[in-house]
């Protein structure tokens, strides 16, 4: 028999390939941080014999939900400022408050606290943009999270820096320090057409060029953000990244709520990646991506919480629930954004969008051993015919019992391994006591 480190039987394994298959009564092996082979939970124990033998049997096993956009400090702010349309819930209570507080020390406080809930329902790889890039690095290494992490670029000062030379430069030596690390990426990552002139925009498509990296930027989130734009750079957002060269599939577009004939044709013509935030856009009264239009032109959208000061949570079961519902509503059809697909924009299509489809995103041999297992054997997910639909329209965050990232278990029944969650709810009080005074 061949020896492997884990040996992982579930009821059910959702794979998220291009099949989507659902398989019954299969076994993970895992061997050096990766899936080895899926196959019947019977073959298994006659072929393999390992380490640490799991057993899930009133679970599904499937790859851990990819959230493609969010900013996981701000969830220290979660809260502070409610029931606000974007600007106002920006420029008057969210940036004064990140002048005040920012710092270092709040962002890895604040990025172990978001991680922590992350982990706790089913999330192993995230998409930030944020300041203070190494705080962000450290908890996601003392965690043991998958993640990318933005060089956040615009145009006016903050905490983390002065000038526009000082966000590329401190960016940049983020790049060099990070940039071999088996599970931290780095991105390019200008705030938003309306903060960042198109000058500076090009110097992002140079940087990213030169370095290889994917850009991420907020895009036509809301009309303000457009009347913006076109206020700092005389254009729409999409026409300005397309004038300097941005548009392209190295693009991640976040929101794309207010779209013309102009810009679809911009998108399928040059295929960037969309990150469509359902709850935020809502709360914030920023409008409706029309994420299966996009679809149907070939474009590649993903699901992201944003952050959890305009969300309020990171939960990635809720958020493809509010996708798959808020697209049915929207186009008036109830086969719009069905479960499977949902499923495939909180999977697989955040590691395309990310580049990291062929490393995570799906369960199939030879990729990182990157899933989760969640618990159908409640009464709410009971009974049960469809397990996709049962985990999208009826399961709950509490229902993920364990995670792995890289063959390595972050969650197990529901209890943390990696982050010490009594410690990390103390520290959030202790901020909670310095901002609301």
């Amino acid at each position: 028999m061949e020896k492997i480190d884990h040996l992982i039987h579930a009821k059910w394994i959702i794979t998220c390939e291009d099949q989507n298959r659902v398989l019954e009564d299969h076994a993970l092996a895992i061997r050096d941080k990766s899936i080895l082979e899926i196959l019947p939970s019977k073959a298994a124990l006659a072929k393999y014999t390992a380490d640490n033998i799991h057993e899930y049997k009133t679970h599904t096993v499937l790859p851990g939900f990819i959230n493609a956009h969010t900013h996981i400090a701000m969830n220290i702010f979660r809260g502070l400022a409610d029931d606000l349309e974007l600007m106002d819930w920006l420029t008057n209570h969210i940036w004064p408050a990140e002048r005040a507080w920012v710092s270092d020390e709040l962002v890895y406080d604040a990025s172990l606290l978001a991680i922590a809930e992350m982990i706790r329902s089913g999330t192993t790889c995230f998409n930030d943009m944020y300041f203070f890039l190494q705080a962000t690095a450290k908890a996601v290494d003392t965690a043991g999270l998958r993640a990318h992490i933005g060089i956040t670029i615009i145009d006016f000062p903050t905490k983390w820096a002065a000038t526009v030379d000082e966000y590329f430069a401190k960016g940049i030596e983020f790049y060099q320090q990070y940039r071999e690390h088996d599970r931290i990426s780095v991105t390019v990552a200008p705030q938003g057409v309306y903060t960042v002139t198109e000058a500076n925009l090009a110097r992002v498509k140079k940087v990213a060029d030169e370095l290889n990296l994917r850009v991420n930027i907020h895009c036509q989130e809301a009309v303000s953000d457009i009347e913006g734009a076109i206020a700092l750079n005389h254009k729409r957002p999409l026409r300005c990244l397309d004038d300097v060269g941005l548009v392209s599939p190295h693009l991640i577009a976040i929101h794309m709520t207010q779209l013309d004939e102009n810009d679809f044709a911009i998108l399928q013509a040059k295929k960037p990646n969309i990150v469509h935030c359902p709850e935020s856009n809502m709360k914030l009264a920023s409008g409706i991506c029309p994420v299966t239009k996009l679809m149907d032109l070939g474009i590649n959208v993903a699901l992201g919480t944003d952050g959890a000061a305009s969300n309020n949570d990171l939960d990635m079961i809720g958020e493809m629930r509010t996708a798959a519902f808020l697209a049915k509503l929207s186009t008036r059809d109830a086969k719009a954004l069905p479960a499977e697909r949902v499923l495939k924009m909180a999977t697989i299509n955040g590691a395309k969008a990310l580049g990291i489809d062929h490393i995570t995103g799906s369960l199939i041999a030879g990729k990182a051993a990157d899933f989760i297992a969640i618990d159908l054997a409640n009464i709410e997910t009971q009974p049960l015919y469809h397990p996709i639909s049962q985990i999208v329209y009826a399961a709950s965050r509490n229902q993920v019992t364990d995670v792995w990232v890289a063959g390595k278990q972050l969650l197990r029944n529901r209890q943390l391994l990696t982050l010490n969650e009594k410690e990390i709810q103390e520290k959030a009080k202790i901020w909670r006591n310095k901002i609301k005074n």
